[in-house]
């Protein structure tokens, strides 16, 4: 049994919007599908050893979807090996170059990030729309509050959530008079204000999926603040299909961001949540220490489950009431593990982590266990 009473807590329940579902690979976006989440590669995409190797580590970060850009032929003509050795979609990220994006669709892109407006000519529109159908390719119309058309700059003034939506929707007008209906589209700036403005109004007018993103948000710090403000506003409306973190730092910690997003939220559940106190004087351990090694040595903890780790009896009782496993501060070196909501037994200081360790992953197995006889089909006897 798991402490996790959410399914008891109406007042925790995101109505998300109704939008269309289109597939991004094996991937579905959209509709009643969870939220994915999303990085993009940084190396060289011509390096496809480079490239691959990263993937990887998205891949195990809980990627469910990556994106590479291909700026030249030697990135599309190394994307098929790319392609061929991920274990998640890619979309492959196209601008200007309308055979880029040819290349990359025969090459196993599962989408393709593009704007129709900035390919060129209706016939080079027209072969990048049939090169996606033609092998199964969804679309992402990517808008930028920093590279708005001329001609809605000279309308509007500035970047507007009007001047995006007016650019996003645009965009979708020419797949769609190509019967091309396998998109989705972002709106996103660099200010979250703007960002979520834009994507308000986007959500009111067009039934496709969105990609939520507040672009180049910053440092990992600031930008994840700035991300979780922006982002949180809107997934917390019910706005928002799939998302990426875009920060200047290691693509994995977009992924670990992204999931602690909807983790905070209740929108999906990956890994461990570790609930924790900023510690005080009345701490009877080092509780700020602990969770620093307890995060690291649980990383690879891939079951939804909740851990509380308190310091002191004030809070820590009542915490671990609503957690799977719980240790709480007590005094003279000890403190009191609890497992399922319930006070379980005295643990020493000393060997606490690895005590508490050990229980999450007893208890990981135990949950993995029960989801897998609940997925078992029954069999009829005969």
């Amino acid at each position: 049994m798991s402490a996790d009473h959410s399914h008891i807590r109406p007042w925790r329940h995101i109505e998300r919007r109704k939008s269309r579902q289109i597939m991004v690979g094996s991937v579905p976006v959209g509709g009643d599908a969870p939220i994915s989440v999303q990085s993009m590669t940084n190396t060289p995409t011509s390096d496809a050893a480079a490239t691959i190797d990263q993937i990887r580590q998205l891949e195990e970060a809980g990627a469910d979807i990556v994106r590479v850009s291909c700026p030249d032929e030697e990135s599309t003509a190394a994307f098929r090996q790319i392609a061929r050795e991920a274990r998640v979609p890619l979309v492959a990220d196209i601008h200007f170059h309308y055979k880029r994006g040819i290349e990359a669709a025969r090459a196993g892109a599962a989408c393709l990030r593009i704007n129709p407006g900035n390919i060129g000519s209706p016939d080079r529109v027209r072969e990048v729309i049939q090169a996606a159908k033609d092998h199964g390719c969804s679309m992402r119309i990517g808008v930028n509050a920093g590279s708005l058309e001329r001609e809605l700059l000279e309308k509007y003034g500035e970047p507007c959530p009007e001047a995006m939506v007016e650019s996003a929707l645009n965009h979708a007008r020419i797949l769609q008079d190509h019967d091309f209906h396998e998109f989705k589209i972002s709106v996103k700036a660099s200010d979250p204000f703007l960002t979520v403005a834009a994507y308000q109004q986007l959500a009111e007018a067009i039934d496709c999926p969105l990609h939520l993103g507040v672009t180049e948000a910053g440092p990992l710090r600031s930008g994840t603040i700035k991300s979780a403000i922006g982002m949180g506003n809107m997934l917390w409306a019910g706005i928002g299909d799939t998302i990426r973190v875009s920060l200047a730092a290691d693509p994995v910690e977009e992924i670990k961001v992204g999931f602690d997003i909807l983790k905070s939220l209740g929108l999906r559940h990956r890994g461990v949540n570790i609930i924790a106190c900023p510690s005080c004087a009345r701490q009877g351990f080092n509780v700020i220490e602990t969770v620093g090694i307890l995060e690291e040595k649980l990383a690879h903890v891939t079951t939804p489950m909740s851990l509380s780790i308190i310091g002191c009896v004030v809070n820590g009782p009542g915490e671990a009431l609503y957690t799977d496993v719980g240790f709480t501060g007590g005094g003279k070196g000890a403190g009191m593990v609890y497992l399922n909501g319930r006070m379980a037994h005295k643990q020493a200081n000393e060997g606490m982590i690895d005590q508490i360790v050990h229980l999450v992953e007893q208890k990981a197995a135990e949950l993995d266990a029960a989801r897998a006889v609940e997925a078992t089909p029954l069999v009829a006897a005969e």
